[in-house]
């Protein structure tokens, strides 16, 4: 196995001048392919366990939005309801737009991994899962799913000249989300296996911390994945980028448009 990764000073610098500021920390470590289902088996995943979800995004066709650091998603959970994302990513506390902090769905939230941290401040709101339905086969546009403060964070980062009416839906794509707990960890943790359209998987494995003991945490969850023969100097991948790159890939499927006309 490799030498496990760790931060430099000025990586631990930045993430020191942060902390106290951001929501949650979720530690998260991207699994080699040819270690996906070993890594399955040694952490006792329960694949019975998993939720079934969808996930569509909302971008230009050459990812201007993405580029711009803004994530529109829509998503659709077994036996739940649907919801709508909008992420500004990287995005550091300083930076959040007056009123958000106390909004009921909104977080501060640092993304730590062996090859580095992010952070991102996003705005969630349920939506009717027949209307985020129709937002993903195309039937939709989803700026009218948008609240008036989602909207408004959408505003601080949309590139100029940008429409409704250049904006697609990426994907959907299919993805199992399973929660479980490892023998000797004291936390939960999380792994989702995404299923792309060029037939390719991503499987991450994630927890949460509140900031205050984030390193703490980060420190039992290197030692239990080193402990199972996890390589955290494995390359890792934004799991967003990755599939932003499968969908508008050129065999990548894409659906029609945000810009078409909404049905009430």
């Amino acid at each position: 196995m490799s030498v496990i990764p760790t931060y430099d000073a000025e990586q631990l610098a930045g993430m020191l001048a942060i902390l106290p500021d951001v929501d949650s920390v979720e530690l998260k470590l991207t699994v080699p392919d040819d270690f996906q289902r070993s890594a399955v088996r040694l952490l006792g995943i329960d694949p019975l366990d998993a939720v079934l979800r969808q996930v569509a995004f909302v971008d230009t066709p050459d990812l201007q939005l993405s580029s711009a650091g803004v994530v529109l998603r829509a998503r659709r959970t077994q036996r739940r309801p649907a919801d709508l994302t909008v992420k500004l990513r990287p995005a550091v506390p300083s930076d959040v737009p007056a009123g958000f902090r106390n909004h009921d769905g909104f977080k501060v939230e640092l993304d730590a991994s062996p090859a580095g941290y992010t952070c991102s401040c996003s705005l969630t709101v349920e939506a009717p899962d027949r209307r985020v339905r129709k937002v993903m086969t195309g039937a939709r546009g989803i700026r009218g799913l948008l609240d008036d403060d989602q909207r408004r964070l959408l505003s601080e980062r949309l590139p100029d000249g940008v429409g409704a009416d250049d904006l697609v839906v990426l994907g959907p794509v299919n993805l199992l989300k399973c929660r479980f707990r490892a023998k000797g960890y004291p936390r939960r943790l999380v792994a989702e296996l995404w299923m792309l359209p060029d037939g390719s998987r991503i499987l991450e494995l994630s927890t949460k911390a509140p900031p205050d003991v984030a390193f703490q945490a980060a420190a039992e969850t290197k030692a239990l994945l080193a402990g199972k023969g996890l390589d955290l100097s494995a390359p890792q991948e934004t799991k967003t980028r990755a599939v932003l790159a499968a969908l508008t890939a050129p065999d990548g499927e894409r659906t029609a448009g945000d810009g078409e006309p909404d049905e009430r």
